[in-house]
């Protein structure tokens, strides 16, 4: 988060975007995640306008996860502290993609955070992982994971697992599949951004969702979680 304000600012909601990285690295952030991630945040700040959404992206103190340091994670839950410091008591979206969805996840347990959205998150192999990815602190938000099915940098059968274990606990997450894309979802970019903006602001601001993330939230796994994103979502978002 970047800016100063002498006094409390005004906000409906807040969406934090939190860019791709990589599993080890102590340098600065990449410039080319950050653009990446622009469109995604234009797209949310466009949608939500009428409802006072204010949408920041994070900047990393580095480009890394790091192991159990999981910076990434701290620097989310550091920003949502600067959220609340900021504008007071509002609901807060953690939207990341790839590494970033990784850590939108694990910061989730924050008290002003309701709702995530992970996109293609890089999520460790659980079975060479000391300990499974934890999902505890998933109970009592509202989850959307997108992935492509042809992701060659995060395996989207990991983000299942993890969707699969975290409906044990919580019955609002729910998973979207884009078949045959890949790990920067070009092929369906109007899609997923549609989606996206739907999840968003009914998380955020208690709008009806549009009946496929309705019917995925509600559907037990593996159908809730193996949903797939049709061609033209978004062109008529409403039941």
């Amino acid at each position: 988060m970047g800016g100063r304000s002498s006094a409390r600012d005004s906000a409906g909601g807040v969406v934090l975007i939190l860019p791709d990285g990589r599993p080890e690295s102590i340098r600065g952030p990449s410039l080319l995640s950050y653009a990446a991630a622009l469109p995604l945040g234009r797209a949310l700040a466009r949608a939500g306008r009428a409802d006072g959404l204010v949408v920041h992206p994070v900047h990393y103190r580095y480009r890394g996860w790091n192991g159990p340091e999981a910076q990434p994670a701290a620097d989310a839950t550091w920003a949502a502290d600067e959220v609340v410091r900021r504008y007071g008591d509002v609901p807060v979206c953690l939207a990341g993609h790839g590494m970033g969805g990784r850590a939108a996840l694990r910061a989730a347990g924050h008290p002003a955070v309701n709702s995530v959205l992970a996109l293609a998150p890089w999520l460790p192999e659980e079975d060479t992982a000391a300990e499974p990815e934890p999902v505890r602190q998933l109970v009592g938000r509202q989850v959307l994971i997108v992935h492509g099915t042809n992701d060659a940098r995060t395996n989207p059968e990991l983000s299942y697992r993890l969707a699969e274990r975290a409906k044990k606990a919580s019955r609002d997450i729910c998973r979207f599949e884009v078949h045959s894309d890949g790990h920067a979802l070009r092929q369906y970019h109007e899609e997923v951004l549609a989606l996206a903006a739907d999840f968003v602001l009914g998380a955020l601001f208690h709008r009806s969702y549009a009946r496929p993330v309705a019917d995925a939230l509600a559907a037990p796994p593996p159908l809730g979680l193996r949903m797939p994103l049709a061609g033209g979502f978004g062109r008529s978002l409403r039941p």
